[in-house]
């Protein structure tokens, strides 16, 4: 157990998490990608972190290490100020979930909506009839939207936000008080994803649950989450409440992900300049030395060539890892 992490009263905390995966780049020869290189965060019982950076970041990698669906390289992570191990993991699925990315292929096409929630139930031993369990599940349908009909259907008869609801239902199954969710709403139509994020808000007042919650539609993340962290190449470059992020980005990536942010207003778009950023995202097999963003950078000095900036405080909890800014 952390002292620390028992003081802070934090839910969930992550640090120095570290997941590098082994890639074969010639005969007998081998790489380490490194996915994820030293994230450290905390998540308050009934708080939203957001999660955000663009593809290939290690986002996804990030949640999925986080709930040990890979086996961490480095790092560690408590929950309630326990340490969270391979010996212990079977205590945490209760309390640890995921929702994933693609309703699609997340639910098993050969169980009826029934079995797939119930599934958590069977394997927690959850429930001491089956009455019960039965009704738990119907509950569960309720609070997420679905009719009790629909509890003897196959996934392939649902549409894509309605398989989403069948996810959320299953995690919720034995209920947690933290859930990653990573990108849950982009699979689906902008239509449904405003419903979806919001069926997550009044989940989160009724249950309390917390949430990591993965995207990188930066107005979705905005609306949902108390705090945003941004993260580029395995590292995370800023993190802060999400109203002063959007209001005072500090890092110069961070400031180019809010300049490409659709803006309604014809006229306040036309006077915001797009920040285009130069340059391709180096391989992360290949990083460069210091600061991975140093070669898209416009403010890079030999300083961020030469070492990686720390996360540091710039105030009231905002962190930047940025020589320059």
């Amino acid at each position: 157990m952390s002292d620390q992490s028992t003081k802070s009263g934090s839910l969930v905390k992550v640090e120095d998490l570290k997941e590098y995966f082994p890639i074969r780049t010639g005969f007998m020869r081998t790489t380490m990608l490194k996915a994820v290189d030293g994230v450290s965060f905390e998540i308050n019982p009934g708080e939203t972190l957001g999660l955000v950076g663009e593809s290939g970041c290690g986002k996804t990698t990030v949640g999925r290490t986080l709930l040990r669906l890979y086996k961490p390289t480095g790092g560690k992570v408590y929950f309630e100020g326990h340490e969270v191990n391979d010996r212990n993991m079977k205590e945490y699925r209760k309390k640890m979930q995921m929702v994933f990315q693609d309703p699609y292929s997340s639910l098993d096409p050969r169980m009826t909506v029934e079995d797939i929630i119930g599934e958590p139930l069977d394997v927690h031993k959850m429930y001491s009839s089956k009455g019960e369990r039965r009704d738990t599940i119907l509950g569960l349908m309720s609070l997420v939207g679905l009719n009790a009909e629909h509890a003897t259907r196959y996934v392939h008869e649902f549409s894509g936000g309605q398989r989403q609801r069948i996810g959320i239902a299953r995690a919720l199954a034995v209920r947690p008080g933290f859930i990653v969710c990573d990108e849950p709403v982009s699979a689906l139509d902008v239509s449904i994803q405003a419903q979806v994020v919001n069926m997550f808000e009044d989940l989160q007042e009724k249950l309390g649950v917390a949430y990591l919650f993965i995207a990188h539609d930066l107005l979705v993340v905005h609306h949902i989450s108390d705090r945003i962290a941004v993260m580029y190449l395995g590292r995370m470059v800023e993190m802060a409440d999400a109203d002063e992020l959007m209001d005072h980005p500090i890092h110069p990536y961070t400031l180019s992900l809010l300049s490409a942010v659709p803006v309604p207003d014809p006229e306040t778009a036309r006077a915001q300049k797009r920040i285009i950023l130069e340059g391709d995202v180096p391989s992360p097999l290949n990083m460069p030395s210091g600061c991975a963003f140093r070669t898209r950078c416009r403010y890079a000095t030999e300083q961020c060539a030469r070492e990686c900036p720390p996360f540091t405080d710039r105030g009231n909890g905002h962190m930047v890892a940025c020589w320059e800014k």
